[in-house]
């Protein structure tokens, strides 16, 4: 077997995405044949080295599995858990595989969520490099204004960065509909706030082409092969 990159093998075994990855081996949670690696471009062979993360052995390559998930309010995407609070892989209690959610979404966000194993599949769908539209359903205490939508429309500073989104509607009274491309934390909650608007209800309900649909809250099934790649078809 051919020597891959630590980052890339880690991705490849399921861990995380490859960025995740990173962060692991930058946070010295990695070791190959004992000894802690802090260098993503470390190679290694599957065949003669022994890698754990966090002291748990890693098999090279699992069977990749994907879900869809509709995420309830009050969930964590975090693989570590803080305390006792929960966590969005609580949902999958039998799995076997060791899931990931692609992204996050805060802790009192809803809506479609991608878990799964494969961290080149993640890397694809999180890269700003893909420009995959996510959508949103926002319900706030307002009366949603023209110039709400207006103030909306032109973005808001997130991380040092100014972000403006792809396109806002507005839905009904107190609701609107907003896509974005960027990706960063908080960004729908912080560009409402610019728009002096008190979010009530923040909901994801499209990535690219794939729709969350009538899936329950709380409930998940596995994404076919055609709804993965509806993720890349941008609309």
């Amino acid at each position: 077997m051919e020597k891959k990159r630590l980052s890339k093998a880690l991705a490849a075994a399921g861990i995380a995405s490859r960025r995740a990855c990173e962060e692991l081996i930058f946070q010295g949670r990695v070791q190959v044949n004992g000894t802690t690696i802090k260098q993503p471009q470390h190679h290694i062979d599957w065949h003669m080295d022994r890698i754990t993360v966090d002291g748990t052995a890693i098999k090279a390559e699992q069977k990749k599995i994907y879900y869809i998930l509709n995420k309830p309010s009050g969930y964590l995407c975090t693989n570590v858990r803080p305390g006792k609070r929960a966590i969005v892989l609580d949902l999958f209690p039998d799995s076997q595989e060791r899931l990931f959610t692609v992204g996050r979404l805060d802790r009192e966000t809803t809506g479609l969520l991608l878990v799964t194993n494969d961290g080149h599949f993640a890397n694809q769908v999180i890269h700003p490099s893909s420009n995959i539209i996510k959508e949103y359903i926002v319900k706030t205490t307002s009366e949603i204004t023209p110039e709400h939508l207006e103030c909306l429309s032109q973005g808001a500073r997130v991380d040092e960065k100014w972000v403006r989104p792809v396109s806002v509607h507005k839905v009904r009274r107190g609701t609107f509909r907003i896509c974005v491309k960027e990706g960063k934390k908080h960004e729908v909650r912080i560009i409402a706030e610019r728009a002096k608007l008190k979010v009530i209800e923040l909901t994801r309900v499209r990535i690219g082409g794939l729709v969350l649909g009538p899936l329950p809250v709380g409930e998940f099934r596995k994404l076919t092969e055609e709804e993965k790649q509806r993720i890349f078809q941008h609309n």
